[in-house]
């Protein structure tokens, strides 16, 4: 593949050749040059794709859960993608980590496929590369994909913005942890997961999470709570009901359109922004080591070396309507 060009990485993509997609996927993961070609090609903001985003703190059963809805959502003849979001880093070809394992029984069914990445220190949870992950999986007729994250709690937040339809999974025996995650069940949820409904301790769990939905003043927007057990497959059914009905009564496909594209550029505009300010400092100071030592040494500061920053960009943006008016 090493004379391909992006067209023969797009054919790739929305062929479903799933060795050829690993591949697409790990470009995008690595900064290939060839990466926004691809993604160029491919994106479409109107394409019906479901997101159903699943989060939750470690040992919520996260993992037992996802293999659940891609063997509800295959009895229902979709082809469900996955994005694991993993702490360290992906073996190549999008190899199952960790608990992942579990997922293991779709890794032969041409109709699933799973891609375990890196977040790579990224806070919020997701890997920087998820949104473009996404894209591609959405353009290989993967529908729904399912987002799984990290599991660290508050940090997951960010996730609310790239998914269509966010599950908050919890799990009794959390203690404090429900007490922490308020505000969370309140910005993430759309539909509050109440996992391992058979262990004791479900009952004041609810009771827990009912107490923090009743801070939210208007009654109809408060998510569904749902108890189920991804060890027994008890509540999957009633689970995938309410993840249709979110869908059902939610935004039409031009607000989904609208929002999608948004966050694309939006991730897009902070990512590249990153990128030129870095080039610039370094231009400037040799390195960005250096940099903090002259802020260090009471050279300059932060501050100004952000009015510098801002100064290059008006200085280019006139210089340019010069040469428009010459």
């Amino acid at each position: 593949m090493q004379s391909c060009k992006a067209d023969d990485f797009v054919r790739i993509v929305r062929n479903n050749n799933q060795r050829g997609l690993s591949r697409v996927l790990s470009m995008v993961e690595n900064g290939h040059p060839l990466a926004s070609s691809i993604l160029h090609s491919l994106f479409d903001p109107e394409r019906l794709c479901l997101t159903i985003g699943i989060t939750g703190p470690p040992g919520a059963g996260k993992s037992t859960l996802t293999n659940r809805l891609i063997s509800y959502y295959r009895r229902h003849g979709n082809k469900v993608g996955v994005i694991a979001v993993d702490p360290s880093s992906p073996f190549s070809g999008g190899a199952l980590l960790g608990d992942r394992v579990r997922m293991q029984e779709h890794a032969s069914d041409p109709g699933v496929f799973i891609r375990s990445m890196a977040n790579r220190g990224h806070l919020g949870g997701l890997s920087g590369t998820t949104r473009d992950a996404l894209e591609i999986l959405a353009a290989a007729s993967y529908n729904p994909v399912l987002i799984e994250t990290m599991g660290v709690g508050q940090a997951e937040v960010e996730i609310a913005s790239l998914a269509d339809i966010t599950l908050l999974v919890l799990v009794p025996g959390l203690g404090d942890d429900v007490q922490t995650m308020k505000a969370g069940i309140m910005e993430i949820g759309d539909i509050i997961v109440l996992n391992k409904a058979d262990r004791p301790g479900i009952e004041q769990l609810e009771l827990s999470v009912n107490a923090s939905l009743e801070l939210i003043p208007d009654p109809a927007a408060r998510p569904p709570v749902i108890r189920c057990s991804a060890q027994t497959g008890e509540g999957i059914e009633e689970l995938a009901d309410a993840i249709g009905s979110c869908t059902a009564s939610g935004t039409g496909r031009k607000e989904i359109a609208l929002r999608r594209t948004a966050l694309v550029l939006n991730s897009i505009i902070r990512e590249k922004g990153r990128e030129l300010a870095r080039t610039l400092i370094i231009d400037r100071y040799g390195s960005i080591e250096e940099a903090i030592e002259s802020i260090l040494a009471g050279e300059t500061t932060p501050y100004r070396i952000g009015e510098i920053l801002s100064g290059f960009l008006k200085n280019k943006r006139e210089n340019e309507n010069e040469c428009k008016r010459d």
